[in-house]
């Protein structure tokens, strides 16, 4: 009976659960020195240059009342978390940060849920291109997005709660766009529009609140397909490629930042069930990685950009090497990773120490 049921479980772990050892990782401590007179609120993204500066794009500065403040500011940092400069202070496209990149060219580019904007920023911090149009205060009745089920058909150039951005090689721009249109928008290098893909739906290449984006070197964009629990993988033309599913077990011990345990499994929305993608970056070559990153059971995971998870990382909470919603990360080197924490008001650096998990393995040989 004991080796039928060692089997039973070993078929139950292939088929629910992907086999991957926790990875060992340190938090730098007292990374970001601010100013005594300056605060973070949520932040909602980061993003480094060539000179190793860090961008966070925080919901701080915030101005007017509880709902509907305007809460979006750039801060920079040099690598040492050195505080340099504020970008953009008072910007029109300011209202609700949502994710901040640098592209190859240290050209810094942030995109605002609230405003329904996209801003490129040279590296000396100057407007240069903007993308989208916010609302107008005039207009009469002027309130935030619905959320119609279907939604109404998207317009070209104009954005509803967009979430991130990325480039292929030849300096094309993605753009995933969003909350509501669930759809990747497609410019060239110049800021001309090209297309769109995606459409809301669950099915391949459909799109529900894709929040995340990244693209590997070969120009395949990977999107954080975060209400159908997955990431997908299309070329630069648009064309759907494959999808890739996250299943490491939840620990019985997992809990939440707030709130009870979300219900996991088929049926649940995806948004915080475990491997439910919010946040995912790629590392530089030769060989490539994808992490991203859940809010539930708040880990960090590894995966090879075939889809095989690797490793994981990290669990919900307050204290250092734990966190509070990951909404955005950088990953500079394979073994480094910056986590914009939305709930903790916090950046963490991140550093991956594999190497001890395998003396470990080689010690209990």
């Amino acid at each position: 009976m004991k080796y039928f049921l060692a089997a039973l479980f070993l078929v139950s772990s292939c088929a629910f659960g992907q086999e991957a050892h926790e990875i060992a990782f340190d938090s730098v401590p007292n990374l970001l020195k601010l100013p005594p007179d300056l605060y973070l609120g949520e932040v909602s993204g980061v993003a480094l240059n060539s000179k190793g500066h860090i961008y966070v794009f925080s919901r701080g500065n915030t101005t007017g009342p509880a709902y509907a403040a305007a809460a979006a500011q750039i801060l920079e940092f040099d690598a040492n978390g050195k505080y340099i400069r504020e970008i953009g202070k008072n910007l029109y496209a300011w209202s609700f940060a949502h994710a901040i990149r640098v592209d190859k060219d240290d050209n810094l580019w942030a995109v605002d849920k609230g405003s329904d904007m996209m801003i490129k920023f040279n590296p000396e911090g100057r407007v240069v291109m903007v993308f989208g149009r916010k609302k107008e205060a005039s207009d009469e009745g002027a309130e935030a997005w619905k959320h119609p089920r279907p939604p109404l058909p998207p317009t070209d150039g104009q954005f509803r709660q967009p979430t991130d951005v990325t480039w292929d090689p030849q300096g094309n721009i993605f753009l995933s766009d969003g909350y509501i249109n669930s759809r990747i928008a497609k410019f060239d290098k110049n800021g001309q529009w090209v297309t769109s893909f995606g459409e809301p739906g669950s099915g391949p290449g459909q799109l529900n609140t894709p929040h995340s984006i990244a693209a590997d070197a070969k120009g395949n964009i990977y999107v954080a397909d975060r209400g159908n629990r997955r990431i997908q993988v299309f070329d630069s033309e648009g064309k759907y490629q494959r999808e890739i599913h996250i299943d490491v077990p939840v620990p019985a011990d997992a809990h939440t930042w707030m709130g009870p345990k979300p219900v996991q499994g088929p049926g649940q929305a995806g948004t915080m069930q475990s491997g439910s993608p919010w946040a995912i970056c790629i590392t530089p070559g030769p060989t490539q990685y994808l992490y991203a990153a859940d809010a539930f059971p708040g880990r960090v995971y590894k995966l090879s950009l075939d889809g095989k998870v690797l490793g994981w990382l990290g669990s919900t909470g307050r204290q250092p090497k734990e966190f509070g919603w990951i909404h955005e990360m950088a990953c500079p080197a394979e073994n480094t990773i910056y986590a914009a924490e939305i709930l903790n008001w916090r950046l963490q650096k991140l550093v991956l120490h594999p190497e001890k998990a395998a003396l470990e393995q080689s010690a209990q040989k």
